[in-house]
């Protein structure tokens, strides 16, 4: 079970999809209007982005990977996020037409999407059984939340149904399954780097106090800024941290990967795969959720929930710190009878 820095417990229904969970991606710069690529803003509803990139990859009769996408968005949710394609199938993607994708832009630019190629996400979320009181709650939590910060835990997205996804990468890695496509190979490797990043930050998030994430000397921090620079100071950032210029990062684990120091290596140590043959990774350890908004729709008993994160933070990891437990994909998937945790 996963452990939050703020104590907060509220009792509500939050279950995702299309219509209770939505997604804006925020792109990380502005399109030139002239090249040889063509930017598509593109909806979908009830797929995965790998289901969607496979459905315009038939249609122009082309290999997925020449279309790119800069992050993958949820299945069960209406999500909004830029794909690119080679200029010369504007004519073609004109004439598109899906029951669960629109194109609802298009336009020119110098440059390919790549993974990563965003800002972040903007979530308009709606949880119900909610009254006065609990929304009352709701907003003193986030007041803290976007002060002190917010523990950043991959989503139970991440590994799948019963965990599976997260079953399958250790078979993989020990030899005991094969997989041959080599996305699906990358995206069982980034699980489990997942699973022991979240393992690491429970540890971290138990070593803090009073809803202050506490740092360790030899810390890896990453600043806040679209490079995302990392570099390890000699002395803790505190004041930089709490102006939320900087913040400390997590490993997943692999080669090239930089680590901790001094008394932040002792900890990552234990969440540390040192023979793991892929490329590793640094991930910030708290992100600081922006513009949040809550509006109360008192007889309907439903609150509908504004926010923004930057890229890589589950929209589910504020909702799990609100509710002070875990979601697990049992209790988000919408069903007639809605059950609340």
């Amino acid at each position: 079970m996963r452990v939050y820095l703020h104590q907060s417990s509220v009792d509500f229904i939050f279950t995702q999809n299309k219509e209770d969970f939505i997604v804006d991606e925020i792109p990380s710069r502005e399109f030139a209007g002239r090249g040889k690529y063509l930017i598509a803003r593109v909806q979908k509803q009830e797929m995965t982005t790998w289901d969607m990139v496979a459905v315009f990859a038939r249609y122009l009769g082309i290999e997925a990977n020449e279309i790119g996408y800069a992050g993958l968005k949820d299945k069960h949710a209406t999500t909004t996020q830029y794909l690119s394609f080679d200029a010369r199938y504007i004519a073609a993607l004109k004439n598109f037409r899906h029951k669960n994708i629109k194109i609802t832009d298009m336009k020119k630019d110098t440059k390919s999407i790549r993974m990563g190629d965003l800002a972040g996400n903007r979530f308009g979320i709606n949880i119900h059984d909610v009254d006065n009181i609990k929304a009352g709650r709701i907003e003193k939590a986030a007041h803290k939340i976007q002060k002190e910060g917010l523990a950043n835990y991959f989503g139970y997205q991440r590994f799948g149904k019963e965990q599976d996804a997260l079953i399958q990468a250790k078979e993989m890695l020990a030899g005991e399954r094969f997989v041959k496509d080599p996305k699906v190979k990358n995206f069982l490797v980034s699980v489990y780097q997942s699973h022991l990043f979240n393992e690491w930050l429970k540890k971290r998030v138990q070593l803090s106090q009073n809803g202050k994430f506490k740092l360790f000397a030899g810390d890896v921090f990453m600043t806040m800024t679209p490079e995302e620079k990392l570099f390890t100071p000699k002395e803790v950032p505190l004041q930089d941290f709490l102006a939320h210029k900087v913040t400390p990062t997590g490993l997943l684990p692999g080669r090239g990967a930089f680590r901790a120091r001094g008394d932040a290596r002792e900890i990552e140590k234990e969440f540390d795969d040192e023979y793991l043959p892929y490329k590793g990774f640094r991930r910030a350890a708290i992100v600081w959720p922006e513009d949040f908004s809550l509006k109360l729709h008192a007889k309907e008993k439903k609150a509908h929930l504004r926010f923004t994160l930057p890229k890589g933070a589950y929209a589910t990891s504020l909702i799990e710190a609100f509710k002070g437990e875990e979601i697990t994909p049992a209790t988000s998937t919408d069903n007639k009878n809605r059950t609340s945790f």
